[in-house]
């Protein structure tokens, strides 16, 4: 969301004391910084907030008159950008037990007791929410009002009123065992309460309560299709120390470093089926070296580039070469700004290279074992990590910023023009995957394999 949010001014006057909050949400770049997930009140002295805080552990907290009246933070630490957490905050400070007046839930299951910061809300306290005064946020803190979140969103329910259970939002799964969401309404949200799919693309602040409330949107907000049911692939800020980059737009932009050649990679990896996405350049040095491709090698120093080792690969933009075991040999052609499509075939182990639709060295992904132009690399069970990663790295002195599209159909903040689906009706691409590729998600690899 970057500086965007979602808010609203009640209307009418809910409880002061019973509410519950329910978000679907996946880490973006703003780790170690505080990211608010809904917050409300009329002030920085009179609020509710429920947030990750600078330490990335969760955290719910209320002030009333400058004083805090309810501090609850987890020990846990919540650091993970490549998957999505149910979080639940239901409050009731009626309740005679203290820990009961302030729960907290991930991925369904209540936080044991072990916190880093300890203080139950007060007894029959009356809390900073759900008066006229008191504006809701999604999306961004009322203490710290500079605490948007970075990430992404999905199915944001607030009830006024009601201190419930996560299984009113979240199941297990009957099959595997994994908790998954339920994308149906609280029946009853209360005098405030909303509900926030963030399915539609054009209305993304659309309540589909049965409120049916107008919410506000300031900023501007970046539609996805990765959401709990499907995760996408993004690129990986926790694997950064060599490579330094500045990650932003859900983890899918990376500005480099100038003069750190290591590569950023992919949240999600491959080991088998046949896997297409697309990468643009937005900003870069003229005539300057820039790599994409493939790993399946952990960089262990910043001057070692996408295509330093036997067991990655990659396509130069200053002339088209392959670059790989740190030998770069006659290939494809030179790009720049272009729309660069990947097609990456594990069942043959060849990889294609496009440059706006056109498969370099003549290349046809469809070729099958025959390899028609392609690449041939090895198979990903013998390689170090058993998988391979999608990659990019910048190998002159500079910087550049590199934007992935995985299928959310975005170059940035920037839409794809044509909206092209994969085999499987999954993803948004600037191009066609060739048939047979499809998206890098989870739907996709639990299918296809990978």
């Amino acid at each position: 969301m970057a500086t965007a949010y979602i808010t609203r001014t009640p209307a009418g006057t809910g409880s002061y004391r019973k509410m519950t909050i329910s978000a679907w949400v996946k880490r973006g770049n703003r780790l170690s910084t505080n990211g608010a997930i809904w917050s409300t009140g009329s002030d920085t002295s009179n609020f509710v907030d429920f947030n990750f805080n600078d330490s990335d552990r969760l955290e719910l907290k209320a002030k009333n008159g400058g004083s805090y009246v309810m501090r609850k933070a987890t020990v846990a630490l919540y650091r993970d950008p490549s998957a999505w957490y149910h979080i639940v905050a239901a409050i009731d400070t009626d309740q005679v037990v203290a820990a009961d007046r302030n729960k907290i839930y991930i991925n369904g299951v209540q936080y044991p007791g072990t916190w880093d910061t300890d203080t139950d809300a007060t007894l029959n306290v009356d809390l900073s929410m759900n008066t006229t005064s008191d504006v809701a946020y999604v999306g961004r803190g009322t203490m710290d009002t500079s605490a948007y979140w970075s990430g992404s969103m999905s199915h944001v329910q607030f009830v006024d009123g009601l201190q419930l259970a996560p299984t009113e939002f979240g199941e297990v799964d009957s099959t595997s065992g994994i908790w998954k969401i339920k994308t149906t309404a609280y029946a009853t949200p209360g005098t405030n309460g909303f509900y926030l799919k963030m399915e539609d693309r054009t209305n993304l602040d659309l309540d589909s309560s049965s409120n049916a409330f107008t919410f506000t949107t300031s900023g501007t907000l970046t539609a996805t299709y990765d959401n709990p049911s499907n995760n996408f692939a993004t690129m990986n800020p926790l694997d950064n120390y060599y490579p330094a980059g500045t990650f932003s737009t859900g983890n899918n932009t990376v500005v480099t470093t100038g003069g750190v050649y290591a590569p950023n990679i992919s949240t999600l990896g491959m080991s088998g089926g046949k896997w297409y996405w697309e990468f643009k350049t937005t900003a870069r040095v003229a005539g300057a070296n820039m790599l994409m491709g493939i790993t399946s090698t952990q960089s262990t120093a910043a001057a070692q580039e996408l295509g330093e080792f036997d067991d990655d690969w990659s396509v130069d933009a200053f002339n088209g070469e392959k670059r790989n075991s740190d030998a770069s040999t006659s290939y494809g052609v030179s790009w720049d700004t272009e729309v660069m499509g990947v097609a990456l075939d594990l069942d043959n182990n060849k990889l294609y290279f496009g440059k706006d639709n056109v498969w370099m060295n003549s290349g046809v992904p469809t070729s099958g074992a025959t390899g028609t132009g392609a690449i041939s690399i090895t198979a990903p069970a013998s390689t170090p990590l058993g998988e391979y990663f999608a990659g990019a790295s910048y190998w002159t002195s500079g910087g550049a910023t590199f934007s992935w599209n995985f299928g959310n159909g975005y170059f940035g903040t920037t839409a794809v023009t044509s909206a092209e689906a994969d085999g499987a009706g999954i993803g948004a691409f600037e191009y066609a995957p060739p048939t047979g590729y499809y998206a890098l998600c989870t739907k996709n690899i639990k299918a296809y394999g990978g």
